[in-house]
């Protein structure tokens, strides 16, 4: 079976192509340049990858892409007062749209990856290792383009993993895992200039101010910048008004918000499910959903959630499963802010 190995310079995707070849698929790697900070790095490294592995490997451009679907998306949100999900939109509009499709052309029966999931019949699940598991980002990727993508490390952990490549000689088993999407600061990538405008709690009390709402997002507590006493929480981006409003850490905590834009039809009004807002972390249970106009749901966390951004994904688990998932919506607070947590 020919199947093309997403290479990124990593030790997860060279595993992945090293347990391919182990199997007996006929593979080749294919890495992009999306016009970033690290890009001639990274290719080299993956041509060091391919090389050790004995792969060929081609490399394609998709900066333009990236920019249009993914850079520009994370400008528009921020300056909306929205909390963008840079790795969700990527994996769905490059690395798991661009990139395969790019892999198909080259003859490619299949396309593979080092992500940490595991994916059965087009339905993605988390993978055996939850402390790295990546499904979360995984949700909006296009069911035709999962049941023709493989996922070697999805039954590994981290740590098998690193083991795997230093058996086997693979010069990146111990380099670290990538922590930042874009490289720059949050000011630096919207490129808006300095705006002042007022830090206020909820009542509309001004404590202090702050040189652009963008800066900050809901659940931050560190460098508000507005003195000691009472901890302080962003509970909402006021983009209008130029206002970051603040309140206590049982303010962060909702029983309801809605989503739109909701990705799968596979659920049921009434049943329980599990819920991520954030990527770390486990999911959290007890959450039910009611079916509203249009594409949105109304999602009921009868024990509350803490910290819900409006334009983060909310993706819901049955178990292990991916059911659905959907953005966050702006305007959340006037349905029920929790304040008895």
């Amino acid at each position: 079976m020919k199947v093309t190995v997403g290479i990124s310079g990593g030790v997860d995707s060279a595993v992945a192509a090293h347990l391919l070849i182990k199997a007996g698929h006929q593979v080749s790697g294919l890495t992009m340049t999306l016009g970033r900070e690290g890009d001639e790095e990274a290719v080299e490294d993956s041509k060091r990858t391919a090389s050790r592995l004995g792969i060929p490997l081609d490399v394609v451009d998709l900066s333009s892409d990236w920019k249009e679907n993914v850079i520009d998306y994370i400008k528009s949100s921020y300056l909306s007062g929205e909390t963008p999900n840079p790795c969700v939109r990527c994996n769905e509009t490059v690395k798991f749209s661009l990139l395969p499709r790019a892999a198909f052309a080259r003859g490619a029966g299949f396309f593979a990856t080092g992500h940490y999931a595991r994916v059965k019949d087009g339905i993605v699940y988390r993978a055996v290792d939850h402390a790295k598991d990546q499904s979360y980002f995984l949700y909006r990727v296009e069911k035709e383009i999962l049941q023709k993508t493989l996922f070697p490390l999805g039954d590994l952990t981290k740590a098998e993993v690193r083991q795997i490549a230093a058996a086997c000689g693979i010069e990146v088993a111990e380099k670290g895992d990538s922590q930042d999407f874009c490289g720059g600061d949050v000011q630096s990538m919207v490129g808006a200039e300095e705006r002042r405008g007022d830090i206020v709690t909820l009542d509309g009390k001004v404590l202090g101010s702050h040189g652009g709402f963008w800066r900050y997002t809901v659940g931050k507590r560190k460098g508000l910048g507005i003195g000691g006493g009472t901890p302080y929480y962003v509970v909402e981006l006021d983009a209008e008004r130029n206002r970051v409003i603040v309140g206590t850490r049982e303010n962060c905590f909702i029983t309801n918000f809605e989503i739109s834009d909701v990705v799968g039809e596979d659920f049921s009004q009434g049943k329980e499910y599990q819920i991520k807002v954030r990527s770390a972390g486990e999911p959290k249970g007890s959450v039910t959903v009611e079916k509203l106009e249009g594409n949105r749901l109304l999602v009921d966390c009868k024990d509350g959630i803490n910290a819900v951004a409006p334009g983060q994904s909310a993706v819901f688990y049955d178990g292990d499963r991916v059911v659905f998932g959907g953005i966050i919506s702006k305007g959340y607070k006037c349905l029920c802010y929790n304040t008895k947590l």
